[in-house]
């Protein structure tokens, strides 16, 4: 039986806004954004932003944020390029970030070359893999235990060659010249219900990463889930599903944590197509209900945002137009403290954007056609 946790006893639900804890900065508007991520793109020590821009990918150069167009629709139709996640992962090895980027469906997952010069020369575009069909979301991760990253997203559609799947690949050697990367299937049909986001980490405790997932769409049959998948020791796949929770109406996100500090991992979740913001307590993972009434938290990121050493959240409401942080007392009792009350969104990231040590908060708004930070004054 689940114990469900309402945080109104301890935290959540109608906690005070503290928008004087946070300063908005804009870096662009007049489009409906997907992703945004993060990172030094251009060199000079400063986070830059790229984000989608509905069939084009614009670097947005801090900090006065001028844009520049790096990847076009080609070689797609107009429309076809919608990227709707996205990551940041030196891919080549030469010491500066390059962009991954997710069109959903039919594909394919592809990445962007940072050239020598990233304001002027062009950033040349090759392809992850264009098999996988309905690829939400994308994440890093040293999943093979070499000490280099990898990559994960899902094959979310119940289409051929890899209908409801969760995927993960390895980066080649010379990922240049790879017409395509090593794929491993992880979850091999077992994902059903339209998968959004994963999240990678240890969650038995045998020291071998194991990923995390949800499906939200029941619909197409079997959503409305959280579940993880254990990594067999020597790192054959398929993998084992393990299901954490089911009725999940609008089941998103999933990212693995020890939230509240006794050494055993946790996971933060969120219904990004319906609603609530909650988390489940490692080994069992008994359910805590944090804010059930938020209205589509599509996006989570995790990290200490306030500087006090446990591990907090960030999420965005796209339907209810709130940005709000979720404040961890170090034992996982959560308070809601709300950072905007006018701002939609379709992907968050915890990222020090002003480089002065704490965490910022970055959006990419597709209803609101922004992209924002959020300038962390705790």
């Amino acid at each position: 039986m689940l114990r469900l946790l309402f945080v109104l006893t301890a935290t959540a639900i109608g906690a005070p806004a503290t928008f004087a804890d946070w300063s908005r900065h804009v870096v662009a508007t007049g489009f409906a954004s997907q992703t945004a991520v993060a990172a030094d793109f251009t060199g000079d020590g400063l986070p830059d932003v790229i984000a989608d821009a509905q069939g084009e990918t614009h670097l947005y150069v801090a900090p006065d944020w001028k844009k520049v167009v790096i990847d076009g629709k080609w070689p797609f139709r107009p429309g076809e390029r919608d990227t709707i996640h996205s990551e940041v992962l030196d891919v080549d090895a030469d010491g500066d970030p390059d962009y991954i980027g997710a069109v959903y469906s039919p594909g394919p997952v592809f990445w962007l070359e940072r050239p020598d010069d990233p304001l002027s020369d062009r950033w040349i575009m090759r392809i992850v893999d264009a098999d996988v069909n309905g690829t939400h979301g994308l994440i890093t991760g040293d999943i093979d235990r070499d000490g280099r990253l990898d990559l994960a997203g899902n094959s979310a559609q119940p289409k051929d060659p890899y209908p409801n799947s969760l995927v993960w690949w390895r980066v080649p050697e010379d990922p240049r010249s790879a017409e395509e990367w090593p794929r491993y299937v992880l979850a091999d049909q077992d994902a059903p219900g339209l998968s959004h986001y994963l999240g990678i980490g240890d969650l038995d405790g045998d020291e071998v990463a194991d990923v995390v997932s949800a499906g939200k769409d029941a619909v197409t049959g079997g959503g409305n889930w959280f579940a993880w998948w254990k990594q067999p020791a020597d790192g054959s796949t398929p993998w084992l599903k393990r299901t954490i929770a089911v009725n999940q109406v609008g089941a998103t996100n999933a990212l693995p944590a020890d939230l509240n500090g006794d050494g055993v991992m946790d996971i933060f979740a969120t219904r990004g197509h319906g609603r609530g913001v909650l988390w489940f307590e490692g080994p069992t993972f008994e359910a805590h209900e944090i804010d059930p009434v938020l209205a589509g938290p599509h996006d989570l990121a995790i990290g200490d945002v306030d500087g006090d050493g446990d591990t907090d959240a960030v999420t965005c409401g796209k339907d209810s137009y709130v940005v709000a942080w979720y404040e961890n007392d170090g034992a996982g009792v959560f308070r809601k403290r709300v950072i905007h009350d006018d701002q939609a969104a379709y992907d968050i990231r915890l990222v020090d954007m002003d480089m002065d040590g704490d965490l910022d908060v970055l959006v990419a708004g597709q209803n609101s056609r922004n992209v924002v930070w959020y300038e962390n004054g705790l």
